[in-house]
């Protein structure tokens, strides 16, 4: 009777254990909320990330050397390279 009532203790405090796993552990019911907000914030932040690399394959397109935007390989050069036609007058903005 005794090794029964051991048994029969054991066996409710390990149900007892998963339980409070359930309930408060890492993937329990506790953490779901929590879970789903996190999954909202990465879905914005690839969103987000989704338009930023569109921009980027536009301007990389735009800058194909095969068909390169004039307007766009101009702005570069004088960005990076401190060039200008002779007619042109250079206003330094602060």
């Amino acid at each position: 009777m005794a090794r029964e009532a051991v048994a029969q203790g054991v066996a409710l405090c390990l149900l007892l254990i998963m339980l409070a796993v359930a309930i408060a552990g890492p993937s329990g019911l506790l953490a779901w909320s929590e879970n789903r907000q996190l999954l909202e914030q990465r879905h914005q932040e690839i969103q987000k990330l989704a338009v930023e690399r569109d921009e980027l394959r536009n301007r990389v397109n735009l800058l194909d050397p095969r068909h390169a935007d004039p307007d766009l390989a101009g702005e570069l050069l004088r960005k990076n390279l401190n060039v200008a036609h002779p007619d042109e007058i250079i206003m330094m903005v602060n």
